[in-house]
This record gives C-alpha cells, structure tokens and sequence, in this order.
C-alpha cells in the first residue's frame, strides 16, 4: 500500500507543515500523517501570527523559503508593527488571521507540493532498527517504512484538557490525545516531563458591546511579513481592547478552589510570559485591572477570541466572570477555556540539527521541545525538515548561528540551555539583536535558502537589487552636500540645531531628530531619488544610515567570538578524560556534545576557566 519514504512527518501543526514542504521543497519524497486531515494548520489558540521576535521568526522563515509568511499574508484580517516608536531592533510584525482560511492555505500549499503524500491516522510507535529509525506504526496496526522521522506531535502525547474539577484525555478540543510514543521512547532511555498551556473562552461576537472598548485599528500603510509579492487583502478588521476590573477578579476567585493549577491538579509547567487569567489574578493582586483584546477570529465568523483571558477555571465561573467585563455584560459564550497538559522530551537530547542523539534519522521539532508558540513551532519543523532531507542524502547539516538569526538563537538555546517551562522567544534573548531585524531578515537569509535550493535565482536578484539600491541612496547622502538655506527651516520645526556652511546630507541624517522624510523636504533629488524604490529599500538605507556605527561595534563583537563558533569538537570526545576540567562541567559537556567551542561556552555550569582548558586542549 505505501511505498518507503523518504521523510514521514508526524503531526500537521505549523511545525509539521513546515517540515514536510521543506523537505518535499528539497527533493525528499514525504508522507505527513494527521490525526484529522480537516485540522492541517490548525490555529488552536490565538489566530494570530507574529509579535515580539516572532515576527523577526516568520520573517526568517519566509527569507528561507518556508512558506508561513506567504500564508499570513494571504489571510491577514489586520496588520500592525509592533514597538514602531522604538529602535528598529525592536519592530516587531503581527497580524490577526483569519483562522480558517489560515489552514485552508495550508493545505492547498501543501496539495499544490510535489513529493508530499497525506495519510489519515495516528502513529503509535517508531520503527527502529539499530538505533536507526526506519519507519513508523500507526493505529491501524500499518507499518510505513522511511529512512527518517520528523516529531511534531505539538499537544497531542498523552493530553489531558482541563476544565474546572473535569479532565478528560484530548490533544485539543473536540479532539482525542495520542498515546504510545512518549512510553516507547522512555522504554529507550529518553527522558520525558510534562508542561501546560492553555487557551480562552470564544464568544458570540454579536452579543458584544462595542461601544464601551477602545478601537485597535491595523497600520494603514501596512506592511507584510513576505518577501515575495503575495497579494494581500484589501481591507482590513477592527480589533477591540478593554479590561477587567475588581469584580470580575472577585468573580474569578470564587472558582480558585476548583482551579486545577491551585488544587495541584495540573503538574506541568505552564508558559511564565502568557499567564492564565487566574495567574494573573493570583501573582499580581495589586492590579485592579489587566487588559483583554477582542480579536475577529475571520472574515466570515461572529466568533470572537478573547485574548488575555486564558482560563481552566469551571465554565460557569468563566461565563459570570466574563459579563462582568465592559462590553461583555450580555456576551454569548460558544465554548469555555480550558488547559492542557502535555509530555515533551528535554530539548538538550537533541543535535543543532533538531535529530535526536540516542536514535539516527529521527527528528523532534515543536512543543514536544518544550516550546509554546506557533513561529517558534514553525522554525523548528522547518530547520528540522531540512536537516532530515540533507542528512539522508549526505549532505550538509544547516546549523544557523546565534549572530545570523533568531533561529539559531531559538535552537541553541533549546539544545544547548534546555527549557523547564515552555519556552517563547523575545528580542532579550538573542544578543545580536541589532544585527537580526525584521527588516534585513532577507538580506541575512534569502543567500542560504538559494544555496539550499529553496529560494530560486529571481527572488535571490530581487535582495541582491534591494542591496543595491540602499547602497545607491546612502552614497548620494555621503556624497551631496546640502546648504542653510535649504534645510534649516527644516531643522528649526524638528527642534534640531541649523547650520551655518554646507554638510553632507548623510551627516544631517545622524541626528536623531532627522528622519528621510525631513530630507525629502529640503532636497527635491532626494525626494525624486527615494520615489524610485520600495518602501523596504528606502526603510533599509535610512536604518544603515542611522545605525551604521552601531553595527559596525556588533559586528567586530561577532568576529571575535567567531573563532570560538567556528572551533569544532569531536562529538566522540570523551570529557571524561580532562581532569582540568570541574566534575560539573564533564558531567555537563558528556550530556550535550557540543558542536563547537561557542556552544559549550554557553552550557550551564561550564565555567570560563573550564573553557579555556577546553581550548589550551584543542590548540594541541
């Protein structure tokens, strides 16, 4: 009945779609197997893409050739830069998705992909020979045979829902959990633990109150998170902001006893930076409000997701406590919120290429790492699909480095730090920040995905050409002078200091209070020169402009730690040996095998002096 495969992704969540196009993309023949064809990218909880560093995420993705960018921006319901006031290390993309036709995208990407093969079941175990997976074995009692396996399992390994005092066994709502991985792998020495997350009620938009919440329009010149020229809609949806207040947090309080995080009901560990409504309550009680944004959950649904309302709390407690709320007060409720707990597998018994160290070929990518988030979820299936199709084919690994994008960031935090409650990506965690923009994420990026066979020779001459072209706008500021009479009344209504002899306009443009702009006013061959590229190119050559001395520091900081980045270690070598080095330190170095000198400089309980034995050792 099946052929043998090349790559079998378990799972079609966001990480496992991106693991099965990226692999079919490269040439690997895939099988992605669904527990439900009808949910392939199912949003389960906010519909939304993007934010704080995730929007950075998704944007790499795209640069890549991942297909998560192309697929919110065709179903974008509105779109907003996030931290625009701030430094550009800081914007952040979002956008409110349109939740079913999200995973209609998807799906149609997916059936539009040549190599990619659907199959309607529930994978129970792995097929392993030799510490070698070759296969898996689904509810059915069928063997499928391939030369690797990519998990994505995302909630679904032994979940349990939590509402109240009930629980019942489910992956998701309305939906069974999947058992018998987590014990097979356990039975082989992995080590496995349990982590929470959770999701609010959704109620009848048409029962809202509009009137008595703030309007959250999108940006009205909006921006994307592809580079590719995708179209986007045309229009745009309202969203809505408004807050609880004392009675709602005494309302909520009288559930506490039935909590089951209070009770103790629930053992994992829940996402510290998305707390419950309750936790919330419960760890900053001297908040007499918190704020709720009323997010459309598409075009043609009255559903309405209530974000920032995340509850396991009993239903009815979760129905009076939301009428309490300023424009609630006569809401229709269409399901409750609920909790889920769920296994995952320490992320440190992985590669940097996401493979597994105790079994060959097989590949974990997602929550089953101990991540929360659907970007994050996504760059893991995507890298992970890669690496199954190179690996397989004898090819080389793609390991992506902390100082070239937040993915490499993502994954070496994970593989080399590990995680004990689920992990989210913010701007704080990667310290190259600067240099790893929403902005320039194609610039970094689109060059690997064009070596790998992902981004095609067009759309590589395309950044080449936006390069160019900020090269061409930032000669004409370090070349062209500009004069008093020209630009001083310019500077006097933005508060800066005139000038009293002709300056280079690149030197204006340094001032803080100067922005393009303000030149375009004062220079009509700029403002004729800007009017012939893009809105990303001009934005680019105004950050370069701006920022230049700032990245310059950064990238001599990435140059020195470049030798240590680039100093390879044996993953055989036995730390056992070094008796230089602390006890704590070779119990450490023997669990991870680090890749390189850089990542075992960032293991905890590695110390600088260990490191430098490590490196006095391997100058010999």
């Amino acid at each position: 009945m099946f052929d043998r495969y090349d790559v079998i992704v378990v799972g079609a969540g966001h990480a496992g779609c991106e693991a099965a196009a990226a692999a079919a993309n490269l040439g690997s023949k895939v099988l992605l197997i669904t527990m439900n064809m009808e949910t392939i990218a199912q949003m389960s909880c906010n519909p939304a893409m993007g934010g704080v560093a995730k929007g950075q995420i998704v944007r790499e993705i795209d640069a890549l050739g991942g297909y998560s960018g192309i697929i919110t921006d065709k179903t974008t319901l509105q779109f907003r830069m996030l931290n625009s006031s701030k430094g550009p290390a800081m914007w952040s993309p979002r956008a409110q998705s349109d939740r079913k036709r999200f995973a209609e995208e998807w799906r149609l990407a997916l059936e539009r992909t040549p190599n990619v093969d659907f199959w309607q079941d529930t994978a129970t175990s792995l097929l392993i020979e030799d510490n070698k997976v070759c296969g898996v074995r689904t509810s059915l009692g069928i063997k499928i045979k391939s030369r690797s396996v990519v998990l994505t399992n995302g909630t679904f390994l032994n979940g349990i829902i939590h509402i109240g005092e009930k629980k019942f066994g489910g992956g998701r709502t309305g939906e069974k959990s999947a058992t018998g991985i987590t014990e097979q792998l356990v039975e082989l020495g992995f080590e496995a633990g349990r982590m929470k997350t959770g999701t609010p009620p959704r109620v009848d938009g048409r029962s809202l109150d509009y009137s008595k919440m703030e309007e959250q329009w999108g940006d009205e010149d909006r921006g994307r998170f592809s580079y590719t020229d995708v179209e986007l809609p045309k229009e745009q949806r309202c969203c809505w902001i408004t807050y609880t207040n004392s009675e709602v947090h005494e309302t909520l309080k009288e559930g506490f006893e039935k909590s089951p995080m209070f009770t103790g009901r629930i053992k994992g560990l829940g996402p510290r930076y998305c707390p419950s409504i309750e936790d919330k309550i419960n760890r900053f009680a001297e908040r007499d409000r918190h704020q709720i944004f009323v997010e459309p959950e598409g075009w043609n649904t009255v559903e309405i997701y209530v974000n920032g309302f995340s509850t396991s709390l009993p239903e009815d407690v979760q129905y009076r406590a939301l009428t309490k709320i300023p424009g609630f007060e006569n809401a229709k409720m269409f399901r409750p919120g609920y909790a889920i707990e769920y296994d995952f597998f320490p992320p440190t018994q992985l590669s940097l290429t996401l493979e597994t160290k105790k079994i060959e070929n097989l590949y974990f990518a997602g929550q089953i790492n101990g991540t929360t988030g659907y970007e994050e979820a996504a760059c893991q299936g995507f890298m992970a699909g890669i690496n199954a199709h190179q690996k397989i084919n004898e090819k080389e690994d793609l390991i992506l480095k902390r100082a070239e994008s937040y993915i490499g960031v993502l994954i070496d935090d994970l593989v080399t730090k590990g995680t004990e409650e689920p992990y989210r990506m913010f701007t704080s965690r990667a310290e190259h920040r600067l240099l790893l923009r929403q902005d320039n994420a194609d610039i970094r990026l689109s060059p690997i995905g064009h070596k790998l066979g992902l981004i095609n020779d067009a759309r590589l001459e395309k950044v080449n050409q936006k390069i160019k072209n900020a090269d061409t706008i930032v000669a004409y500021l370090k070349n062209t002078s500009i004069g008093p009479d020209a630009v001083n009344t310019v500077l006097e209504i933005q508060g800066t200091p005139g000038i009293s002899q002709n300056v280079k306009m690149f030197q204006l443009i340094t001032r803080p209070q100067i922005s393009f702009a303000d030149l375009r006013k004062a220079d009509t061959i700029f403002d004729k020169l800007l009017g012939n590229y893009d809105r990303e190119t001009v934005e680019q050559a105004e950050i370069k402009v701006k920022y230049e001395s700032y990245f310059e520091k950064e990238l001599e900081i990435v140059d020195k730690m470049k030798r240590m980045e680039d100093q390879v270690i044996n993953p055989e070598f036995d730390y056992h040996g070094l008796i230089s080095l602390s006890k704590e330190a070779r119990e450490k170095l023997m669990k991870i095998k680090p890749r390189t000198l850089g990542q075992a400089s960032r293991i905890s309980g590695v110390s600088p002096s260990d490191i430098s034995v490590l490196m006095v050792h391997m100058s010999r």
